[in-house]
């Protein structure tokens, strides 16, 4: 298994230096021998067998790893969806492990952004409407948050939307609102789950670069996938297998663009046949 120390400080768009190191009182979060069991039909499964890592702030990690692997009880437990059997879970210097529902349920909604392969938009809501719908659940739906919302809409190319309902708007397009959606609060870090898996490799390319943009300006984002060409876009890859860490892996820069590259060649043939 290969391990790394903490590494990734916020560089500004368009610095292309290698990732250095960064003191370990930046670290976003800390999860140390992480488990987590269920009890099906008097078996008890394990699914996390004592999972450790740390993801500094401003860091870019591709999660992957085949079915069973424990990739999918790791993203539950990363969206405080749910509490590890045991081990220790730390968001900043809150220890999530031994929150309680409704803590659990504050963490979410203030401090986790979340982007679903499938979008979870309300279709009767517009593009700005769903961009604040976090807030709604907090009582802040005053001017200065819709104006947020607009900006959010207009940084990823969504300014001519705003009044929108989903069924206007394409895959990538809903793919921009969930990501906008996700910013509105400004959180800890954006859990991204599968999220370019319902789209084509145009719009793929597309979101990715957004969530590049995001990484240069030092956002937190965890995107677990299962598409290698997609992992290749982010600082680090984090493999599981059987439950546990099998691989942590630092990308180079010249490798990250070695694969924007190779998808934009992807790209461009797809065009072409067009």
């Amino acid at each position: 298994m290969k391990t790394q120390k903490a590494y990734g400080s916020p560089k500004p768009i368009g610095d292309s230096s290698i990732d250095t190191e960064i003191p370990s009182n930046e670290i976003a979060i800390s999860i140390r021998n992480l488990t987590k069991e269920y009890v099906l039909k008097s078996e008890t499964v394990r699914a996390l067998r004592g999972v450790s890592f740390d993801v500094p702030n401003g860091d870019y990690v591709a999660i992957m790893g085949p079915s069973g692997s424990g990739k999918s009880t790791l993203l539950n437990l990363l969206g405080c969806l749910d509490k590890p059997t045991s081990g220790s879970f730390l968001l900043g210097d809150d220890d999530i492990a031994r929150m309680n529902d409704d803590q659990l349920a504050d963490i979410r909604s203030q401090r986790i952004g979340f982007i679903f392969q499938s979008y979870n938009l309300i279709q009767q809501l517009s593009v700005v409407e769903n961009i604040q719908v976090p807030l709604y659940y907090q009582g802040r739906l005053g001017a200065e948050e819709r104006q947020r919302a607009i900006e959010l809409a207009q940084r990823v190319g969504l300014g001519d939307r705003l009044d929108h309902r989903p069924t206007q708007l394409s895959g990538g397009q809903q793919q921009r609102v969930a990501i906008a959606r996700s910013l509105i609060n400004d959180p800890s870090f954006v859990l991204a789950d599968e999220a370019t898996g319902n789209l084509d490799s145009v719009t793929t390319g597309e979101i990715l670069t957004i969530f590049d943009q995001l990484s240069a300006e030092g956002r937190t984002i965890i995107m677990v996938t299962h598409e290698d060409e997609v992992a290749e876009r982010a600082k680090r890859i984090i493999r599981l297998k059987d439950g546990s860490l099998h691989l942590d892996e630092l990308i180079s820069q010249d490798r990250r663009e070695a694969a924007r590259q190779e998808q934009a060649a992807a790209v461009a043939e797809l065009l072409a046949r067009a």
